[in-house]
């Protein structure tokens, strides 16, 4: 241990993309009806600003998952906490957003199978990490792996952009073809991200 501080600024960006991931689920669940007595007193014009906020923070969360990473590296910034931080708030911004969707019921029967398989993966590479961690073992992170983050982040904004059209007034005849590449999108991401939780799973088979 040399005492040397570790500049703060990736560590603040996780932390605002946790906090923004936070208040993104519930500013869509809130316009959904769904927080008890508070969601009774809307009006539509109040649902549709939080539908704008929802997607205003999500995308300022999106941003700083691309900063964090560079900063920390670049500034020689990288530390035990920034890399336990990382991936929970990654995983926080990317369910909250898909349980958001559900909530707000934007996410139809086409999109729903992609978004819980998601989900799925999400839930299942945690486990796998804390087994293998018990075990004195790491899971190694390929590049796709951490680019499917990104791809997911991608897919889930052209979503909420696609079912927030009618909160920012946005012209009709865009919508379809915005929403037809939302949902090859997210049908990208689910792919990629089963691809990858496949592979970790191997990997630690292997290793463990």
């Amino acid at each position: 241990m040399t005492g040397e501080k570790v500049n703060p600024i990736p560590n603040i960006l996780t932390m605002l993309r946790l906090v923004f991931g936070v208040l993104m689920f519930l500013l869509l669940a809130g316009s959904a009806g769904g927080i008890p007595f508070f969601s009774t007193y809307l009006a539509p014009d109040d649902m549709f600003a939080m539908q704008r906020w929802a997607f205003y923070a999500f995308v300022i969360a999106s941003v700083t998952d691309f900063f964090d990473g560079m900063l920390a590296r670049k500034l020689n910034a990288e530390s035990a906490w920034g890399a336990i931080l990382d991936p929970i708030a990654d995983k926080i911004l990317v369910c909250g957003t898909i349980l958001g969707l559900f909530a707000f019921n934007i996410a139809d029967p086409v999109i729903g199978l992609p978004c819980a398989l998601i989900l799925f993966r999400e839930f299942a590479v945690s486990a796998l990490r804390e087994a293998a961690a018990g075990k004195g073992f790491k899971v190694p992170v390929s590049f796709l792996a951490k680019a499917k983050t990104t791809i997911q982040l991608i897919a889930l904004g052209a979503l909420l952009l696609a079912g927030s059209w009618a909160a920012f007034n946005l012209p009709p005849v865009w919508y379809s073809p915005v929403q037809s590449i939302a949902y090859i999108l997210i049908c990208v991401a689910a792919i990629v991200t089963l691809w990858t939780g496949i592979a970790y799973f191997i990997a630690a088979k292997k290793d463990i």
